[in-house]
C-alpha cells in the first residue's frame, strides 16, 4: 500500500475560505451588475443564439424566443452571464493547470464502470437543467443569489436542493461508495 505524503497529494483551497470568497464574488456581482450569479441564464442565451442561427423562422414564431427578445436587447451572447460562465470554465482550467490536476479521467467508485458513471452524470445534468428551468433558475441564481438578498424563495430553493439530495442519496450511495 502506498503511503500518501504531502508531496504526492494535491492541496485544495480550504472550503471555509472558498465560501467567503464565493460570498465576496456574489456581493461584487450584486454591486457591479445589479444582480446575482447564475449559470442557467448563460445556457439559455446559448440556446437562444443557436436556435436563432440554425432555425431563424422558428425563433421568430415561437413564443419563448419572442419573449426573450423583448426582455433582452442585443445579442444573447453578449449577456454578462455568458461571460461569467466563460470565466468559470477558463478559471477552472487555469486553476487545474497550476495545481497539476489536468488529467483526462473519470472519477468513480470501484463498484461501477466509467460508462455507468458518465450515464448517471448526463442524466443528472439533464434533470438539473430541466429543474432549473421549471424553478426559474439554477443553484447559483435561485439559491445562492436568492439567499444573499434574503429572499424567502432562495431559502426554500436551497432547502429543496439539499433536502432532495439527502433524500435521494440513500438510493444512489452504492454508485459512489
Amino acid at each position: 500500500m502506498e503511503k500518501t505524503t504531502l508531496s504526492n497529494r494535491t492541496k485544495y483551497l480550504n472550503p471555509y475560505i472558498g465560501g467567503v470568497l464565493l460570498g465576496l464574488v456574489l456581493l461584487a456581482a450584486n454591486f457591479i451588475a445589479g444582480r446575482g450569479l447564475g449559470a442557467s441564464g448563460a445556457i439559455k442565451s446559448v440556446v437562444v443564439s443557436t436556435t436563432q442561427t440554425v432555425a431563424p423562422k422558428y425563433a421568430e414564431n415561437a413564443r419563448f424566443f419572442k419573449e426573450y427578445k423583448e426582455e433582452h436587447s442585443g445579442s444573447p451572447m453578449k449577456n454578462w452571464l455568458v461571460f461569467q460562465m466563460l470565466g468559470v470554465l477558463v478559471g477552472g482550467f487555469v486553476s487545474g493547470a497550476f495545481a497539476g490536476r489536468l488529467k483526462f479521467k473519470v472519477e468513480h467508485s470501484p463498484k461501477i464502470t466509467s460508462r455507468r458513471r458518465l450515464i448517471f452524470a448526463l442524466l443528472g445534468g439533464i434533470f438539473f437543467g430541466v429543474g432549473s428551468q421549471l424553478g426559474r433558475g439554477c443553484t447559483s441564481g435561485s439559491a445562492l443569489s436568492g439567499m444573499a438578498v434574503l429572499s424567502f424563495g432562495g431559502i426554500i430553493t436551497m432547502m429543496a436542493i439539499f433536502g432532495g439530495a439527502y433524500a435521494l442519496a440513500w438510493f444512489f450511495r452504492k454508485n459512489w461508495i
